[in-house]
């Protein structure tokens, strides 16, 4: 069957996901920039939760592009993949308002380790329905950043009991090296 369809849904569920994380976004008392700073927590998460939607759309993006088809268990590896998504506003919440508890930040991590895993899901659901060997496998490869994202996030959950800060700055690891364009899509697409 086609992905048509598969694009459109997962579109429009990211851009709400986005639109429900920038409503969390209160308007604070006050016309001094110092209202502002009470802010900062709920804009920090906000910043880092926007930036990993961002890069689950681009990836998704990619991977669609290089996929020809889509079957039943790619629809639901998918679905999978915008349930963890959809949690990511309320994560990000409990951990802005909670000024990076340690386990606001944990149950973030959570959500993201799992995210993650689920996106594997879904690149390994459509390799199979494309076969080994095809353009998309060979695309995707090893997968190194996925796994060692998935190796990070779990050691930011743990840490984040112990230094809330150190998990919480690991997120933001995983979210750089993601910002350096994965181009093995676009390269194997290319040829």
């Amino acid at each position: 069957m086609g992905k048509n369809r598969l694009e459109a849904f997962s579109d429009g569920v990211l851009a709400i996901i986005l639109t429900i994380m920038v409503l969390e976004l209160k308007v604070p008392r006050g016309d001094s920039f110092g209202a502002l700073a009470a802010l900062l927590p709920t804009f920090v998460s906000y910043a880092l939760s926007f930036i990993y939607i961002a890069i689950y759309w681009n990836n998704h993006h990619h991977l669609l592009h290089a996929a020809k088809k889509v079957n039943g268990p790619i629809l639901w590896a998918n679905t999978h993949l915008l349930f963890w998504l959809s949690l990511v506003p309320f994560a990000t919440a409990w951990m802005g308002e909670n000024h990076f508890a340690a386990r606001p930040v944990a149950l973030y991590g959570g959500v993201l380790v799992m995210a993650a895993l689920a996106y594997y899901l879904l690149s390994q659901c459509l390799i199979h329905h494309h076969r080994e060997g095809s353009s998309l496998a060979i695309a995707v490869g090893s997968d190194f950043k996925g796994k060692i994202s998935i190796a990070i996030y779990a050691t930011a959950i743990l840490l984040s009991f112990t230094n809330r800060w150190l998990g919480f700055g690991l997120y933001w690891v995983v979210a750089l090296i993601w910002l350096v364009p994965d181009r093995r899509i676009e390269r194997v697409m290319s040829e």
